[in-house]
C-alpha cells in the first residue's frame, strides 16, 4: 500500500455519531450491508471467514471493486448513492440494493475496528484504511473536523490469505467485535439460506461461508418437515424443489399484485425452528433479493394468533416497493419497512383478506383429510367434531401399519360416523349421569317399574359375568340407578306419559331411547336417526338444564 494516502469521512464526526454509529442490531444486519454492498458492486461471490478464537471476521468479494477517488468520495461519502441521476441497476443490470448510503455505517456497528481495502481490475495496489471506534471516540468528544480524523493505514500482513489470486474486489476486516463470536459455519450458513434470496435474480451470485458455499441445502431441516405448499404467482425457487415430502401437491395462487413468493406449512409448530440457530422461520418480506422485514405477521394480529399461523413459513417477494428513486419505503435501521407505506399497506391488506384466508382454510381442509388437527376457527366443523376426530385418530393408529392401506380406508370411512357417535355419547354420559346425581341428591323415591327394570338388569348382568367367570366389580357406583337409561330416569324426574298433551322430559327420553340404544351399541346411524337424535336431545339438554337449575 501507499503510506501517504490519507483518506477521511466526508461528514461532521458529530453527525456521524448522530446518525447512528450503533444503528444497526444485529449481526445478521450487518452481513446484510455488506453482502449487499457486494451485489451492487457486480460480484459473482462473496466469501465470509469467520476466526471465532480471534473475535474476528472476513467479508471478501471479487465485484468491480474501488479505486483512491471512489474510496475517498463514494465510500467514505457518507449519503453517497448510486442511484444519483435516477440510475436504479448495476452496469451489470443488478437492481440496485443501496439508496440512502448510509448502509456503511453497519460497520461502525459490530467492531471495536475495521480495515477496508480494495482495488479495481488492473490496479496493482489496495486502496484502503482503518476504520478504529477508538480513535472516532475520541475525535467526537473533541469535536475535530474530519481531516483530522484520517483512517489509520492498514496492515497488509492480516490480508495475506485473502488476497491471492484476487484481481479486483474488496475485502472488510472487523477485529475485535462487540459481542463473542460464537457462529458456527452452519449456523451462518442456514441464517444467510433463509434471509438471502440474491440467487433468485441472479443465479451467478454466490456465497460461501469458508469453505462451503450456501445453498438451499442448509435448510433441509426445514424442508423435509414441509407438509403443504402454496406458490404465489409462479415463484421460481430452488429450495421449492427440494420439498420433497410434501403430502399434497403444490396448490398455486394468483393474484393481481405485482408479488412473488410462497407459503408452507410444516407438519408440526415446533419444526418451524431453524436447528442450531434459534431462530424460527416466519413469513419473510424480500425486495430485490433481499430481507426487508421479518416476521410481516406480526401486522396482523387477528390471523397472527390463530392455529394455523404457528405452522405456517414463507417468502413474499414485493420488488415494486423498490421500484423508482422516489420510493423510500425502508427504516433508517433498514430492518423494516416504513408504517402507513401505501404499497406495503395494500400488500398486507390482500395478504389478510385475499391469500392467508384462502390458504387457511385449504390447510384446515388437508389437515383433516390427513387425519389432523386443523384450524379450530373454521367453520368447516364444529368444536365437537374436530375434538371427536382427534381422539378417534389418535385411537386408530393403533390398527394399521405403514402397509395396512385397506384397513387404512376402512377407518377413514368410519370417520364421519365417529364424528358424530362420540359427542352423542358424551351427550348421552353426561345428561344421565347428572339425572342420578339430581334423583339421589334429592332422595327421589324409585318407583315400582323403576326397581322392576332394575331387577331384570342386574340379573342379566350377573348371568353374563358368569358366562364370562368375571368376579370383579363392573360398575363403580354399584347403585340401582346405574342400571337405569335416560327413559327410565326421565320417568323418575319429570312423567308426563299419562298426559299426552304435555310436553316433558319423559315424553323426549322415550324418542331417545332406541337411537340412543343403537348409539351404545356402536351401531353406525342412518342420516335420519342422526338429525332425530340431535333434535331430540336438544330438548334433553334443555330440560335436564332446566331441572337442575330449579335444583339450586
Amino acid at each position: 500500500m501507499k503510506t501517504d494516502d490519507k483518506f477521511s469521512f466526508e461528514i461532521s464526526l458529530s453527525v456521524l455519531n448522530h446518525l447512528g454509529r450503533n444503528l444497526y442490531r444485529s449481526f445478521i444486519t450487518v452481513l446484510g450491508e455488506a453482502i449487499s454492498n457486494s451485489w451492487d458492486a457486480d460480484a459473482p461471490n462473496v466469501w465470509i471467514y469467520v476466526d471465532k478464537e480471534k473475535n474476528s471476521f472476513v467479508i471478501k468479494d471479487d465485484g468491480t471493486g474501488m479505486s483512491k477517488d471512489d474510496f475517498q468520495n463514494k465510500f467514505l461519502k457518507i449519503g453517497y448513492s448510486k442511484r444519483k441521476d435516477g440510475k436504479m441497476e448495476s452496469d451489470g443490470g443488478r437492481p440496485f440494493i443501496g439508496k440512502k448510503g448510509i448502509g456503511k455505517l453497519a460497520l461502525l456497528s459490530c467492531a471495536d475496528k475495521i480495515t477496508v481495502i480494495s482495488k479495481t481490475e488492473g490496479m496493482k495496489e489496495y486502496v484502503g484504511g482503518v476504520i478504529d471506534n477508538s480513535d472516532l471516540d475520541n475525535a467526537i468528544r473533541h469535536d475535530l473536523t474530519p481531516d483530522k480524523c484520517s483512517l489509520g493505514p492498514w496492515e497488509s500482513k492480516i490480508f495475506e490469505k485473502y488476497t491471492d489470486n484476487h484481481e479486483k474486489g474488496t475485502i472488510i476486516h472487523f477485529e475485535q467485535t462487540k459481542e463473542n463470536i460464537r457462529n458456527t459455519i452452519p449456523y451462518l450458513k442456514k441464517l444467510i439460506a433463509l434471509y438471502f434470496k440474491f440467487s433468485l435474480i441472479d443465479e451467478r451470485f454466490d456465497i460461501f461461508v469458508y469453505p462451503e458455499k450456501v445453498t438451499v441445502d442448509d435448510l433441509k431441516d426445514l424442508s423435509k418437515t414441509t407438509e403443504f405448499l402454496w406458490n404465489i404467482n409462479g415463484l421460481k425457487d430452488p429450495y421449492i424443489d427440494t420439498l420433497s415430502a410434501l403430502e399434497d401437491k403444490p396448490i398455486n395462487i394468483s393474484n393481481s399484485l405485482n408479488i412473488a413468493g410462497f407459503m408452507a406449512t410444516v407438519k408440526k409448530p415446533r419444526y418451524l425452528k431453524i436447528t442450531g440457530t434459534g431462530e424460527k422461520a416466519g413469513i419473510d418480506l424480500f425486495v430485490n433479493g433481499r430481507l426487508r422485514e421479518r416476521d410481516i405477521l406480526k401486522h396482523m394480529p387477528d390471523f397472527s394468533t390463530r392455529h394455523v399461523a404457528s405452522y405456517l413459513y414463507g417468502q413474499i417477494h414485493f420488488n415494486e416497493l423498490d421500484a423508482t428513486p422516489k420510493d423510500d419505503p425502508f427504516t433508517s435501521s433498514r430492518e423494516s419497512i416504513v408504517p402507513g407505506d401505501p404499497k406495503y399497506e395494500e400488500l398486507l391488506k390482500i395478504l389478510k383478506e385475499k391469500i392467508l384466508k384462502k390458504i387457511s382454510d385449504e390447510w384446515d381442509n388437508l389437515r383433516l383429510s390427513r387425519g389432523e388437527e386443523g384450524d379450530d376457527e373454521n367453520p368447516r366443523k364444529t368444536i365437537k367434531e374436530r375434538k371427536a376426530a382427534s381422539l378417534y385418530n389418535l385411537s386408530s393408529k393403533d390398527y394399521t401399519g405403514e402397509s395396512d392401506v385397506e384397513i387404512k380406508n376402512w377407518i377413514k370411512e368410519l370417520q364421519p360416523d365417529a364424528e358424530f357417535d362420540i359427542p352423542a355419547y358424551v351427550d348421552c354420559f353426561l345428561s344421565e349421569n347428572l339425572i342420578r346425581k339430581y334423583v339421589e341428591e334429592n332422595k327421589i323415591s324409585l318407583s315400582s317399574e323403576a326397581e322392576k327394570e332394575i331387577r331384570t338388569w342386574q340379573g342379566k348382568e350377573a348371568t353374563n359375568k358368569g358366562k364370562g367367570n368375571v368376579s370383579i366389580d363392573i360398575r363403580k357406583r354399584n347403585t340401582g340407578l346405574s342400571y337405569l337409561s335416560m327413559d327410565g330416569l326421565a320417568t323418575l324426574v319429570d312423567n308426563v306419559k299419562n298426559d299426552p298433551k304435555k310436553a316433558g322430559l319423559s315424553r323426549d327420553a322415550s324418542e331417545y331411547k332406541p337411537i340412543r340404544d343403537a348409539l351404545m351399541h356402536t351401531a353406525l346411524l342412518t342420516d335420519e336417526a342422526k338429525g332425530k337424535l340431535t333434535s331430540v336431545y336438544e330438548n334433553i339438554k334443555g330440560r335436564v338444564k332446566k331441572l337442575l337449575s330449579s335444583d339450586e
